[in-house]
């Protein structure tokens, strides 16, 4: 309730502005006298009916333009006098501009002529009295009759130009205010769309993740479910053996996969396990390193990781059974360069490509870069990785 009334106070104070305006001019003036008692009512009225005017103005713009339009007829039609007060019109021309709705600022620009036509007309019928000092009239008078445009065009111009200026200005103000807010809806509609764009990009990465992690450990348990098929019934503890093998993997992957959703990082020495896990999964991996190794960055270490992984899923869901893997890790001064190579049948079926996707995707991501084909019937994909 004191917010409301706080708000009011500024429209208040300007309607009480006019009043003491009003005020002084009527203890100003003795000519009032001359008009008799009804004269003075219709003073106090002018002045209260544009002193209420100028406090609406903010609030109710339409209505304020309307009193300011009904005021002066009444005064004509009365031949009442009329006063320096109304001179608040002016604050009425910059509300209406200001604040008005698109009704009100086209009524209110209409009316700037309108009134400039209107004054003209009732100053040559005689409703209104302008009792300029004499010097001064006959400088304006002086002034127009340079000019040669006449007393009716000047009258006019001066008239539109002193209701212009204020209604200019309240329009410029109110263009100057939406620009802001039309600024700032973008700012904010911008800053959502990037929050969205992040969150998608999380959720692909999540996917990609998940995707990598459950393809290569699930490649892994068939590689060594199939290997089972070939063990003579004579050995169960080899059997064994797979069966804790594929256990291990099941658990492994499980494990990634808290990883990958709590975000957690793996580190380098995991290049180390995903080759040791293949191994111990029954396929034959050759493993290989150039150069001195030196550590990456988080972002490279977890791409490194990840896009090993989708190519030893590859290898293993496409390659060979009797083929070898070879992997080789090469660390030049900018790069660690991994590649993987494994044999494939002449008349092996292509992948989808989804994989060779999510690896560029992440590679591109970090700076790097995936080469990959066949070659006669090896396949084989080289990643590099920038390192510092």
């Amino acid at each position: 309730m004191l917010d409301r009334t706080l708000r009011w106070w500024p429209d208040a104070g300007a309607a009480v502005a006019v009043l003491m305006l009003g005020a002084l001019e009527y203890t100003a003036n003795d000519w009032l006298a001359y008009y008799g008692p009804v004269r003075e009512l219709l003073f106090v009225l002018v002045v209260a009916g544009t002193a209420l005017a100028v406090g609406l103005v903010r609030r109710a713009p339409g209505a304020a333009l309307l009193l300011v339009w009904v005021i002066p007829l009444c005064q004509a039609a009365t031949e009442s006098p009329y006063v320096l007060t109304q001179i608040a019109v002016l604050a009425v021309a910059f509300g209406t501009a200001r604040w008005g709705g698109p009704v009100t600022v086209r009524a209110s620009a209409l009316s700037i002529p309108a009134a400039a036509v209107a004054v003209v007309l009732l100053v040559e019928g005689g409703a209104v009295r302008i009792n300029f000092p004499v010097p001064s009239y006959e400088l304006i008078t002086a002034t127009v009759d340079q000019l040669g445009i006449g007393w009716r065009i000047g009258t006019a111009v001066v008239m539109a130009a002193l209701l212009g200026v204020p209604w200019l200005a309240g329009l410029a103000l109110r263009i100057a205010e939406q620009a802001r807010a039309d600024l700032a809806r973008a700012a904010q509609e911008q800053a959502k769309a990037e929050e969205t764009a992040r969150i998608r990009d999380a959720q692909a990465r999540l996917a990609r993740d998940v995707h990598d992690v459950v393809g290569h450990s699930l490649a892994v348990i068939l590689a060594q479910a199939e290997s089972a098929q070939y063990l003579p019934d004579s050995e169960p503890a080899a059997l064994k053996g797979l069966l804790a093998g594929i256990a291990t993997s099941a658990r492994s992957s499980l494990r990634d996969v808290q990883q990958v959703l709590s975000t957690t990082r793996d580190t380098p020495d995991d290049l180390d396990k995903l080759i040791a896990n293949l191994r111990a999964g029954g396929r034959e991996v050759v493993s290989g390193q150039d150069g001195t190794p030196r550590p990456l960055g988080e972002e490279q270490q977890v791409t490194a990781y990840r896009v090993l992984q989708e190519m030893l899923t590859n290898a293993i869901r496409h390659g060979r059974l009797d083929g070898a893997v070879i992997v080789q890790r090469s660390w030049t001064p900018d790069h660690l360069i991994v590649e993987v190579r494994n044999a494939v049948a002449a008349d092996a079926a292509a992948g989808s490509g989804s994989g060779l996707d999510g690896m560029r995707e992440r590679l591109a991501a970090v700076g790097g870069s995936l080469e990959a084909g066949r070659r006669d019937e090896v396949f084989v994909a080289v990643a590099r990785i920038p390192a510092p």
